[in-house]
């Protein structure tokens, strides 16, 4: 039996954690557990034989003294001095039912990003054991170790409270409901706001790109953009061109792709526009293949992927992933364009064949040699899209368009490529800020080569070696650079988690990022 579509299969989750600051003492707080973030500076060690560990932390020794000596008898009995990754839990019985001291490692740590990641997936762990609805926090950073400390929490808790349940006939939903943090210095209010806003994002990306090819077409995309639209109807608008529409545009690269398939391909530009003047335009382009057969160019064989190829419109969920996150954030001054192309690519008597000419809504035209490398026609037609009806400045395009950058670069980065330094280097400053991994890869001239045709302007791909590079070359040619600043991310490899077999929502946060700082 199907799925039964007339049961809506939700875009995300129905509720999230309700996470805030809690400006009260932890002395007074109620809940079932109490977690407490410590610093290996937090400690003293005995020196040479002695290994002695005792309690330096005014904050902790307070908290010791109200919890009659619990902190200690932790610190002594285990010999805990707040190494990163190190936690132990004990039973209080009073206002906070637990405890658990988690450690943070060094003060000096220049990646505060695993920090974090260690701390919540800790505070999960421990939710889970004590069946904990009601957590509080306790970090003794303040602001001028890490401004961001209370984002990267708060985005790690909401992301980490995730379980890919909807389509099991028994779903689960975490413990922890409410978490209040507390920290020993300055208000982190916006930064919790913001990590909230970015996890949701993310788990908007998950969830659309877990989705099987029979739940997540072309239709169901459209109908996540309007979810997003409905939720911040004042500043999100939508427009979905059907495939007369995208004709009378001509756009013979994507409805070529398109062609095969029963499923209406559907192109999507959900537009956010900023209250007061807009002083900058940007675009953000997904690939939004919700499968892809190969066409005539069958996936076949082992190692084809065939049953992965959900994931091929990865780059429209980070797109989409992004704009969720958007609509909460509601930056000034920027005007975003979220644009994607989504169809399917299937074998069929009237589909795509080896060897036809395609003609680009620009009218350039591309002999196609390979079906399987459709990703990059409908991205043309969707890049030319934004350059003349959205006036974009800054144009990023996100898809998982090649095996050869997952060879080149794993499953944990992804490849970018960029048309000048400087927008290369606002893509690495919203990586490092997220830890979302990119690697800058070179758009080599002499590449282009393979590309040419002798009866089309170009073909869709070259040869074997340096495939991610020649596809990059292949975008390059229906962009304007003298007039637009623009960038291509190839997220095949981390989109998904092949050891946990699950979506990473790899791309959402990066591309926040990105568009937010681009409003400063």
């Amino acid at each position: 039996m199907k799925i039964d579509h007339r049961i809506p299969i939700p875009f995300e989750p129905e509720s999230f954690p309700t996470i805030g600051e809690n400006s009260g003492g932890y002395e007074t707080w109620n809940g079932d557990l109490l977690v407490v973030g410590c610093y290996e500076e937090d400690f003293e060690c005995g020196d040479g034989d002695d290994e002695k560990v005792s309690i330096k932390s005014d904050l902790l020794k307070s908290m010791d003294s109200s919890y009659d000596n619990a902190v200690s008898q932790l610190v002594t009995k285990f010999g805990f001095k707040g190494s990163q990754g190190a936690s132990q839990c004990c039973w209080l019985g009073k206002n906070a039912m637990s405890l658990c001291l988690v450690g943070l490692g060094s003060k000096e740590c220049k990646d505060p990003g695993s920090v974090w990641k260690g701390l919540v997936k800790s505070i999960a762990s421990a939710a889970k054991s004590q069946k904990a609805e009601t957590v509080g926090v306790v970090l003794t950073v303040d602001q001028s170790i890490d401004s961001r400390a209370g984002e990267h929490v708060a985005n790690g808790i909401v992301n980490g409270a995730y379980e890919a349940t909807r389509f099991k006939s028994k779903s689960t939903k975490p413990s922890a409901r409410k978490i209040d943090l507390f920290f020993s210095s300055g208000s982190m209010s916006e930064s919790i706001a913001k990590g909230v806003a970015l996890a949701k994002g993310s788990l908007f990306t998950r969830y659309l790109v877990e989705a099987p090819p029979n739940v997540c077409t072309p239709s169901y995309l459209a109908s996540a953009a309007s979810h997003i639209a409905s939720l911040c109807p004042a500043r999100m608008s939508l427009k979905v061109l059907e495939k007369e529409d995208c004709e009378e545009l001509g756009m013979g690269l994507y409805l070529g792709v398109a062609e095969a398939s029963k499923e209406a391909p559907k192109f999507i530009h959900l537009t956010y526009t900023p209250e007061g003047e807009v002083k900058r335009k940007i675009a953000i382009v997904g690939k939004g293949l919700t499968f892809d057969a190969g066409g005539y160019n069958l996936k076949a064989g082992a190692g084809s992927m065939i049953e992965m190829m959900k994931f091929d419109m990865g780059g429209s969920g980070a797109t989409l992933g992004a704009a969720r996150a958007i609509a909460d954030l509601k930056p000034a001054d920027v005007e975003i364009h979220f644009i994607i192309a989504s169809c399917e690519n299937m074998i069929d008597g009237r589909g795509l064949r080896p060897g036809d000419i395609l003609v680009a809504s620009n009218g350039k035209t591309v002999e196609v040699n390979n079906t399987d490398a459709e990703g990059r026609l409908t991205l043309a037609d969707a890049i030319l899209y934004a350059q003349k009806n959205c006036q974009a400045e800054y144009i990023v395009d996100i898809a998982t368009l090649t095996g050869a950058c997952m060879i080149a670069l794993g499953g944990d980065i992804g490849g970018m490529y960029a048309s000048t330094d400087s927008v290369a280097e606002q893509l690495k400053k919203a990586s490092a800020e997220t830890g979302e991994k990119v690697w800058q890869m070179p758009l080599e001239p002499g590449y282009l080569e393979q590309l040419k045709s002798p009866i089309a302007d170009l073909k869709n791909t070259g040869g074997r070696m340096g495939g991610s590079i020649t596809a990059a070359l292949f975008l390059k040619e229906f962009v304007d650079t003298d007039k637009v600043k623009w960038s291509h991310l190839d997220i095949a490899g981390p989109v998904w988690n092949e050891k946990e077999g699950g979506a990473t929502g790899f791309g959402a946060q990066l591309l926040t990022e990105w568009a937010i700082n681009r409003s400063k």
